[in-house]
């Protein structure tokens, strides 16, 4: 057994990020988590309205992707950029729009600095100009895509544990891992791994069961926002904090404020007043 802990606790020693290196530049496998998880959610959105009777069709889907996936990038890159980072890009604005490291030359490191609550922001204003634009009901597009993304983002989490980055607060428990970028050789929580449960998977098998009931329009969106802000907020705890933040109130990170903003405007979303709706 004491052989199987040691091994479990030192993967991430022996897992590296790189797909391929040639010179300067680096293709890491936490780009291709992003590709995993885009595609994760339009195979599965797009079974739904085959299987499902959704009442979209497939080049619909395909069309909004081409409003969701810049949407959401930007809004991502926007929100880390000026939620987490600020002093830093203030001073290196090129780094914000290229993923270069440019302190050390110009490097590429891939994606890197990303705010969920940032993308999720910039998701919902382009989903709701697509709508616009199509004249499609806003809340049935976003239900329909509420399910999917718990699965884009358990990809997500797993990119960032191979990554060795966002990694957990010190730790004894006994599955606890060493991560080398945290530079200590401290045990530390697997934070990764208990958010893509926590956000990915959890949330996914809970959406799933409660589409199954004839609910209104809208409510599988606000269900989503309330239980990723819940599980975000709670996963936090065993994550360590960002370095360049550290605590921003009390006891929390910025990364559980905001999820108690999103948690909160799930609420309102929820508990908004009804209007009559065609069934």
């Amino acid at each position: 057994m004491g052989k199987i802990i040691s091994w479990w606790q030192h993967i991430p020693e022996h897992i590296n990020p790189n797909l391929f290196v040639i010179g300067q530049f680096q293709l890491r496998y936490y780009g291709l988590m992003y590709i995993a998880a885009f595609a994760a959610v339009y195979l599965f959105s797009v079974h739904r309205i085959e299987k499902e009777n959704q009442g979209y069709t497939k080049e619909t889907v395909q069309n909004y992707f081409l409003w969701a996936v810049p949407g959401l990038l930007i809004g991502a890159r926007l929100g880390y950029v000026f939620l987490y980072d600020f002093g830093y890009f203030a001073a290196r604005p090129l780094e914000i729009i290229l993923p270069l490291d440019l302190s050390r030359g110009i490097r590429y490191t891939g994606i890197y600095g990303m705010s969920y609550h940032g993308g999720f922001l910039g998701l919902l204003i382009s989903t709701v100009l697509f709508c616009a634009r199509n004249k499609l009901d806003f809340w049935g597009l976003a239900d329909l895509f509420a399910v999917a993304a718990p699965l884009g983002f358990t990809f997500g989490r797993i990119g960032n544990f191979i990554n060795g980055e966002l990694y957990g607060r010190i730790t004894s428990v006994p599955w606890g891992m060493y991560f080398p970028l945290a530079g200590d050789g401290a045990l530390r929580h697997p934070s990764q791994l208990y958010a893509a449960f926590l956000e990915g998977i959890l949330i996914f098998l809970i959406l799933r069961a409660a589409e199954k009931r004839k609910l209104r329009r809208g409510f599988l969106l606000s269900l989503y926002i309330i239980l990723y802000g819940a599980a975000r907020f709670a996963g936090e705890f065993a994550r360590e904090p960002d370095p360049q933040l550290g605590f921003v109130w009390g006891i929390f990170t910025m990364g559980q404020v905001l999820s108690l903003v999103m948690a909160a405007c799930g609420v309102f979303i929820m508990l908004r007043p009804r209007k009559k709706e065609n069934t």
